[in-house]
């Protein structure tokens, strides 16, 4: 893991155990999302199209088996998800703002349940520039709601209306490779949300993109 988001994601989980250093880890949390949202919008300034659809580990397991529209893609709607049916209790950017036809996408879940070509064709058919307007939407909305949240809502735990309301929306297959993520997500609390998925989770999969680049870009 890079060391830097390493630490920084080290130090902000310690920082919000104690209420008196609560909002040093979000703010903490909030430095290392900006140095990540920067990794991705690199990857649009360095990378061509074909190279966003590229899948070089296609037959090893693993997070860097995917592709990179692909993996921004599935990191953006597990946060749109999350931080909106389960903890705001609103309506997905993707469904508000009409991001699943303005990306063309033929799917409204994570994508978990696609495999190999599957990910491949799905990543081609995606337009690059909503798919960045909707990254661009979503992490400000995830990073306005974590400014909001109080050390006394890190405890909340998801209501079985907010879990059985999720399941109704139909935004995670019910595929085995995917349907185990409504059950992982409503049994923490708001400070394991905080870590996974707005924090670990980005680094993991944005460590997975890098890893991609440097097999197409061999130095």
């Amino acid at each position: 893991m890079n060391a830097e988001w390493s630490e920084l994601n080290k130090s902000m989980q310690n920082l919000i155990k104690k209420e008196g250093t609560y909002q040093d880890g979000i703010n903490t949390l909030l430095v290392l999302r900006e140095k990540l949202i920067e990794e991705i919008y690199s990857f649009k300034e360095n990378l061509n199209r074909d190279e966003f659809n590229a899948i070089p580990f296609i037959n090893v397991s693993g997070y860097h088996s995917k592709t990179i529209a692909y993996s921004l893609w599935h990191i953006f709607r597990i946060e749109d998800i999350v931080a909106h049916t389960l903890i705001m209790g609103d309506e997905q950017i993707l469904l508000k703002g009409n991001y699943q036809l303005r990306m063309k996408s033929p799917i409204i879940t994570t994508g978990n349940e696609l495999i190999k070509e599957q990910i491949s064709d799905f990543s081609k058919v995606l337009d690059l520039n909503e798919l960045y307007l909707y990254i661009s939407k979503v992490m400000r909305s995830t990073d306005n709601l974590l400014r909001n949240l109080s050390y006394q809502d890190l405890k909340r735990k998801i209501t079985n209306e907010s879990k059985n309301y999720l399941k109704s929306l139909e935004v995670v297959s019910r595929d085995e490779n995917a349907y185990w993520l409504i059950d992982y997500w409503c049994g923490k609390d708001i400070k394991g949300l905080i870590q996974m998925p707005f924090s670990r989770h980005l680094i993991m999969h944005i460590e997975a993109c890098l890893r991609i680049i440097n097999k197409i870009h061999p130095n």
